[in-house]
């Protein structure tokens, strides 16, 4: 091959790489691998104050802060995904949670997934649901997000994750007046990794191309 004509392949080539990844800041999309839900105590004197009285745990971890009543461990098996677009942008998916607390010594709930769920009408909630999936199957609470998360492109932290109790938990307690009721206060420290884009995925791809043509047209140069 002669050298123009290689040289004709590496600049087509160069020009794909720019013309499927330009050099320009976008949005880039996380997961949550892996971190702590965590329960304060308030919850605990509230759900007290309505004759649920908290009498065990289990597989629970040291909750973030120290301070705080309960941690539930993030499952690596979570796929909820989110853009850095506006600071933070929920896309997809739930924060699967591990770990059981039993009330009363006769209901167990726990092994928690929090996640979006359209079409919720409880008042100052933000459309995201703390479900139980160990024994009720059912959504406990309402979530509020009343302050700003804190994302450092490795970490996000939402914290001051306020409960409200659900349609579906008010009717299980036969109380549907609580519904909407502040139930406590948790937060969420996760750790996140990046989702390459599609598009990045075909940038290396082209460059890996580009590379192992400069390497076999100067081996061959080399040898003839």
């Amino acid at each position: 091959m002669r050298f123009f004509q290689f040289s004709g392949i590496l600049a087509c080539t160069t020009a794909a790489f720019i013309s499927v990844a330009p050099i320009q800041v976008e949005a880039a999309t996380f997961k949550v691998i892996s971190g702590v839900t965590s329960i304060d105590h308030d919850h605990e004197d509230i759900l007290r104050s309505i004759g649920l009285i908290l009498t065990g745990s289990n597989n629970t971890v040291a909750p973030i802060p120290s301070n705080y009543l309960v941690g539930f461990n993030i499952e690596p098996a979570s796929n909820f995904t989110f853009s850095d677009e506006g600071g933070f942008t929920p896309l997809s998916g739930t924060i699967e949670n591990t770990g059981t607390v039993t009330f009363n010594n006769q209901i167990t709930v726990g092994d928690f997934s929090i996640g979006f769920a359209p079409g919720r009408t409880v008042k100052d909630a933000s459309g995201f649901v703390l479900r139980d999936t160990y024994s009720l199957n059912t959504i406990l609470f309402d979530l509020s997000l009343p302050e700003p998360v804190v994302f450092d492109n490795q970490n996000l932290t939402i914290p001051d994750v306020k409960l409200l109790v659900s349609p579906e938990f008010a009717n299980i307690l036969q109380k549907p007046e609580l519904t909407g009721s502040f139930a406590g206060t948790a937060r969420i420290d996760a750790e996140v990794a990046a989702v390459p884009e599609p598009d990045s995925v075909l940038a290396v791809l082209a460059v890996g191309a580009a590379l192992l043509a400069t390497r076999f047209y100067t081996r061959k140069v080399k040898y003839t």
